[in-house]
């Protein structure tokens, strides 16, 4: 039984693999041609399509970009100023002076020290010890004094350098604030406070040229 159903499948597949084979070798029909369309049902020819005043198909042309204005700094080096200039070098010969005149009192006051400190180990073996508690206390307040000396001393000269550098700064400024106006300058800046720079920004180095308006508002006096 199962050997007569396959043999009729076997058959019927074959059957059908023939059907296909003999398909494909018939030559497909002509497509059939489309009826003639009579000439009252032509369609009616469509209206040209203009667009309503004031309006236009094509895009709008873009303006032309307008120029970006670019904002010009000036950059001042005040390390350069204070080395360069006439009033720089003025204010460092003065500090330099007040400090060599300032180490040399301090130098002296520290040798008196010192011999204070060699005559009392001298007479130590022959004092009392009263007499050697005095010293003592001797010598100590001359530490003291010594070192209130020095710190009277240190603040002396920073104060000096202080007073200086607030000159030479406020003669910058107003040095500045001239260049600036005359070369319309945006602003002017320090070398060492500008950390960044956008578009549009021109910066201008103008060292030289305030170091040499120092120096000649300085010959002016």
């Amino acid at each position: 039984m199962r050997r007569f159903v396959r043999s009729t499948l076997c058959l019927f597949f074959l059957f059908l693999a023939a059907l296909t084979v003999q398909a494909a070798e018939q030559p497909p029909a002509p497509p059939a041609t489309p009826p003639a369309v009579p000439a009252s049902a032509a369609p009616a020819a469509q209206p040209d399509l203009k667009p309503a005043p004031g309006l236009s198909l094509l895009p709008a042309a873009k303006p032309a970009p307008l120029p970006v204005a670019v904002a010009k700094i000036g950059v001042v080096d005040v390390n350069k100023v204070s080395t360069d200039s006439a009033m720089g070098k003025a204010a460092q010969q003065q500090i330099k002076a007040q400090q060599s005149k300032l180490q040399k009192q301090v130098e002296a006051k520290r040798k008196q020290l010192d011999k204070f400190k060699a005559d009392t180990e001298r007479q130590l073996p022959g004092l009392s010890p009263q007499q050697r508690e005095a010293k003592q206390r001797e010598f100590q307040k001359k530490i003291e004094e010594f070192q209130k000396f020095g710190l009277k001393s240190e603040k002396e000269l920073m104060e000096s350098q202080q007073k200086l550098t607030k000159g030479l700064f406020e003669a910058i400024g107003k040095a500045a604030d001239e260049l600036g106006r005359a070369r319309g300058l945006t602003a002017v800046v320090i070398n060492r406070e500008l950390l960044f720079l956008g578009a549009g920004v021109e910066p201008l180095d103008i060292t030289v040229d305030l170091i040499t308006l120092l120096d000649g508002k300085a010959k002016s006096k």
